[in-house]
């Protein structure tokens, strides 16, 4: 399966298997991480274009779960569970929501630093408690508020991801 990141933005989708992510010191029972994701949702899109971006290793899979041609639900979830919350699916099959999604998505594009803070006993039951709030009222949130909250984050991962292209055994910026 091609991935979205791969349809979007012209990256070239890098065939990921388990032992990629082995000899990248991630779990190879867990990545490729497929996500599931509403990209009608402005505040959804912004943050997997982010992580999208941010994928130069191709530790991700990404599902458009609001796609017209969307079918792909993991088994144990719904279409109405994908959409109320975000959704993976581990290389081995597991079925995983909520903020433990974001936290393996961090890690697997290098931001060790916030899946670290997500598991702080302060932080890990305010996030747990917080995302279902946000999600329940993502749609709410203005646009150009989504803009401004992730802009530089967006223009930063993708110089970070224009550096990594490599092509032939010479990188381009």
């Amino acid at each position: 399966m091609t991935s979205i990141r791969a349809k979007l933005h012209g990256i070239p989708d890098l065939g990921n298997t388990r032992y990629d992510s082995f000899k990248a010191g991630l779990d190879p029972t867990t990545y490729p991480l497929t996500l599931f994701y509403e990209s009608a949702c402005p505040l959804c899109n912004a943050e997997m274009s982010n992580l999208m971006l941010r994928d130069t290793e191709g530790h991700l899979r990404f599902a458009d779960v609001s796609a017209p041609d969307f079918t792909d639900v993991p088994a144990g979830a719904t279409m109405q569970d994908l959409l109320a919350l975000i959704h993976a699916r581990t290389a081995d099959g597991r079925v995983l929501k909520g903020i433990e999604v974001f936290r393996l998505a961090y890690e697997a594009v290098g931001l060790g630093w916030v899946s670290a803070a997500m598991r702080m006993p302060l932080l890990r039951p305010l996030a747990e408690w917080g995302y279902p709030v946000l999600a329940r009222n993502r749609h709410r949130i203005p646009r150009g508020f989504v803009r401004l909250l992730f802009e530089g984050a967006v223009r930063r991962a993708a110089e970070r991801s224009a550096l990594a292209r490599c092509d032939g055994g010479s990188c381009s910026r």
